[in-house]
């Protein structure tokens, strides 16, 4: 009988682990994990946003993202997007001015991945009508958005953890962001 349970313990941590986002050889992911929340797998679009995947990933390997919280959550009075990726968050509380302006001092130029704003989507932010002027912050769409098409580059989409996206509150803090390919 012990063997049995055993057995079924086994089984189950298998399905559990096969469970997630598995990259295909060539695919690269982004997974997001949000305390309290669940993960989010961002399946980036490395050979139509190169220059713009190529940055996020380079931070996320320095651990960049650990530690920094969501900062702009718009889901009234309709679902927008949420935003992430502005160092001050790990320091500052998020009433703070300074919040939305922080970066690395990088410029990534507008890459147009023909990709378009929709649920899940993600978007590399930008200053106001600047949309050459790219760093590290970034959104995830709630909804469809395609006004935003050709003003920021999209490179990736939320290929698992949308529900949890969904439930993202302002402040919510990322503990580990985790760069996987394909093999």
């Amino acid at each position: 009988m012990k063997l049995i349970g055993l057995g079924l313990l086994f089984v189950a941590a298998v399905l559990a682990w096969a469970s997630g986002y598995q990259p295909k050889p060539g695919e690269t992911v982004l997974v997001l994990a949000i305390e309290g929340r669940g993960n989010v797998t961002i399946l980036l679009h490395t050979k139509e946003a190169p220059k713009t995947t190529a940055h996020i990933i380079n931070l996320a390997k320095q651990g960049f993202y650990d530690g920094q919280r969501f900062f702009r959550v718009i889901t009234t009075p309709r679902p927008y997007i949420v935003q992430f990726g502005d160092p001050n968050t790990k320091s500052k509380p998020l009433d703070d001015p300074s919040i939305g302006q922080g970066g690395t001092g990088a410029r990534i130029p507008y890459e147009d991945s023909g990709k378009s704003n929709v649920v899940g989507a993600v978007g590399l932010s930008t200053p106001p009508k600047e949309r050459d002027a790219g760093d590290c912050q970034f959104y995830i769409n709630l909804s469809n958005n395609r006004f935003l098409d050709g003003s920021y580059t999209v490179f990736g989409q939320v290929v698992e953890g949308m529900d949890v996206v969904r439930r993202i509150e302002l402040g919510d803090r990322v503990t580990k962001a985790t760069i996987v390919t394909g093999n």
